[in-house]
């Protein structure tokens, strides 16, 4: 028996008329590229949105299209994201740091018909235009557009939003579309629905999610370009939060400027940002006011717990763990403390703020070791694997990734993972990263997050060394903070109390930097590379190396 209900498509106009209508006065702040504030509405992002869906439309671009952006965060490319996928278009946001040779191959494989593109990035996209065959750039800023080129204001100005008619869209059809990271090989594009994005920005508002409402002020500093900054653009429209856009202005100064200034409640970015941001905080105790700040949402790589500790300790504010992944729309699980351990000690609840949560509403879990499914005991690893309405069940013109989708229809997302008993994941490695000793698994983020738990060091990231008895055997490359020291056995000793002797990296390489993918995270296949003779050179000795390695004793037992 069918229910009686309406069949409403979910589908993104609807959140922006609810935007244009009941949150029409809550404003929208930029920061341009000039460094000055844009301020306006919902109702004026809207009415711009529509004229840039007529726009399209008037250019020839129908329902299907692939349109790209290549923006920093800011109001216009918020207009991109709602104006696109009124007139039926997809958004495709582009990856601004990754190689021209690897953006022009995402273009081309996504066949986007048009780009915009913010005009303080044209030296970049300058590199790429030659590689692409795109009908239309559209250039977003100041100044003349290059030949060939639209400026994007002239083109909303000579727009005809009464001679536009949306679309009846359904809600399977597709909104959006981006590439993964390409760390574990070639980017796969990956396509959401309306319903998807929609069911996404739903959840994510929850009060056990981001928990966003209308009287919030969200900051992302995760890019537009990445995941579509985690959904918070289209969580915030839904809910109507005032958004406020940070431009090409990642720093510190900038960010902690931002907070001051308009009051911001919640923020979300990789832990590289807000390893900057404490910093700036505690060279300047008191300066500033962040005391608006309620949560800070960080994914994208594990945050370390010290860092956990002193946002919460000195600053007062909460650093919430999420995990997910581009094919997840893209959040997966979240960290809250459980109440049944609220009561607990600080030191057993802070061991819950450094996992990666539980799953979101609407995600299932389960994970997958050499012997089938694993316990959810907390101890036992396997690859994490999910389903659920914002998951995708396939790539874009990508048969051979249907190797990453299980035979009943479960994301296999490559992530080792240990699930206890309450449904806390906590991510022990890439799939590729994991360090398989003696037959035994190592976890380098594990090893990662006590190292920089260890006050002399900035950055941590633990590598498998090949090696002739143990097959591979860790290896931790470190950065240490400006003016301090630590040697390799006073590391080691720190190590020591916390985990099993043959965890132990063999060897640690001290560096000036950890090179990171387009999304912030560690490159440890570039580590693997760059070091790879100082490793072999390693693996062998059982005692101190001359220059940037010192070798520790090696051991399963």
């Amino acid at each position: 028996m069918d229910g009686l209900m309406m069949d409403f498509p979910l589908t993104l106009p609807t959140i922006l008329r609810r935007a244009a209508t009941i949150f029409a006065d809550r404003e929208i702040v930029s920061r341009l590229p000039g460094r000055s504030l844009h301020r306006y509405t919902y109702a004026d992002m809207a009415a711009r949105a529509r004229r840039l869906a007529a726009a399209l439309t008037a250019l020839g671009l129908r329902p299907g299209d692939r349109v790209g952006t290549f923006c920093w965060n800011h109001h216009q490319h918020l207009e991109a994201y709602f104006g696109i996928p009124l007139f039926g278009g997809v958004l495709h946001t582009l990856n601004l740091r990754l190689h021209p040779d690897e953006v022009a191959a995402i273009v081309a494989h996504a066949e986007d018909r048009a780009i915009l593109v913010d005009a303080v990035l044209l030296p970049i996209f300058e590199q790429i235009r030659p590689r692409i065959d795109v009908e239309h750039v559209i250039v977003i800023g100041d100044g003349p557009p290059p030949d060939g080129a639209i400026a994007y204001e002239a083109l909303l100005a000579g727009a005809d939003p009464a001679a536009f008619s949306e679309p009846n869209l359904d809600e399977h059809q597709a909104a959006a579309m981006c590439y993964s990271s390409g760390t574990t090989g070639r980017a796969k594009g990956v396509l959401y629905s309306h319903r998807a994005v929609v069911l996404h920005s739903l959840v994510s508002a929850t009060a056990d999610v981001v928990g966003l409402r209308e009287a919030d002020a969200v900051m992302p500093v995760v890019p537009m370009f990445h995941v579509n900054a985690w959904g918070l653009p289209f969580t915030g429209t839904l809910v109507g939060a005032k958004q406020v856009l940070p431009g090409p202005f990642l720093d510190p100064a900038s960010l902690v400027d931002l907070i001051e200034r308009e009051r911001v409640t919640v923020t979300a970015g990789v832990p590289t940002v807000w390893l900057g941001v404490l910093q700036y905080l505690d060279q300047r105790p008191g300066a500033h006011d962040v005391a608006s700040l309620s949560r800070m949402i960080v994914g994208g790589q594990a945050a370390p717990e010290g860092m956990i500790r002193a946002f919460r300790e000195r600053h007062g504010i909460d650093v919430v763990h999420a995990w997910g992944m581009t094919e997840m729309t893209p959040l997966g699980t979240i960290t809250y403390v459980p109440s049944s351990r609220r009561a607990a000690p600080d030191e057993e609840q802070y061991r819950y703020r450094a996992k990666q949560g539980r799953p979101i509403p609407l995600v299932e879990i389960r994970a997958r070791g050499a012997e089938g499914l694993v316990p959810w005991d907390g101890a036992t690893m396997g690859e994490l694997e999910v389903r659920g309405p914002a998951v995708a069940r396939a790539y874009y013109r990508d048969p051979e990734g249907d190797a990453q989708f299980t035979a009943d229809g479960w994301f296999r997302t490559g992530d080792i993972v240990t699930i206890d008993p309450l449904g806390y994941i906590a991510v022990t490695d890439r799939t590729k990263d994991v360090i398989k000793s003696g037959g035994e698994w190592i976890s380098s983020i594990a090893l990662e997050n006590a190292l920089m738990a260890h006050p002399a060091v900035a950055e941590a990231a633990v590598i498998a060394a090949p090696h002739p008895k143990w097959l591979e055997r860790p290896v931790a490359v470190v950065v240490l903070k400006p003016g301090q020291q630590a040697t390799a056995e006073e590391l080691r000793a720190h190590l020591a109390p916390q985990f099993a002797r043959w965890w132990l990296p063999d060897a640690f390489l001290f560096v000036d930097e950890i090179p990171r993918t387009s999304t912030g995270k560690f490159l440890k296949a570039a580590l693997r590379e760059r070091y790879r003779d100082v490793i072999l050179a390693a693996e062998t000795a059982e005692q101190g190396h001359a220059g940037a390695v010192e070798a520790g004793e090696a051991g399963q037992g």
